[in-house]
């Protein structure tokens, strides 16, 4: 299990697009992944989990996966969201 914390930096937060960017992002990879927000942890391959969580910007979250590729996907997603999910801009 590989885990690392970072902080959504993008105004707007995980809302619907930055949401699919996630999961598009996360469904590349083997491993089980989650993402837990204080004491809630979803499925980061499920939409409406991501968006149950309210995430907005400068919130903390912390990506945790399990798997083969476990590591590779946790770095790649924590790029991403610290990227501000430059596919946005």
């Amino acid at each position: 299990m590989f885990v690392k914390d970072v902080m959504v930096k993008n105004q707007v937060g995980l809302h619907a697009r930055p949401a699919t960017f996630f999961i598009q992002k996360a469904n590349e990879f083997k491993s089980s992944i989650w993402i837990e927000k204080e004491e809630r942890r979803v499925n980061a391959k499920s939409l409406l989990g991501i968006l149950s969580l309210g995430i907005v910007g400068g919130t903390d979250i912390r990506i945790i996966a399990d798997g083969s590729d476990e590591q590779q996907a946790v770095e790649s997603l924590v790029e991403l969201v610290e990227s501000g999910f430059s596919s946005e801009k």
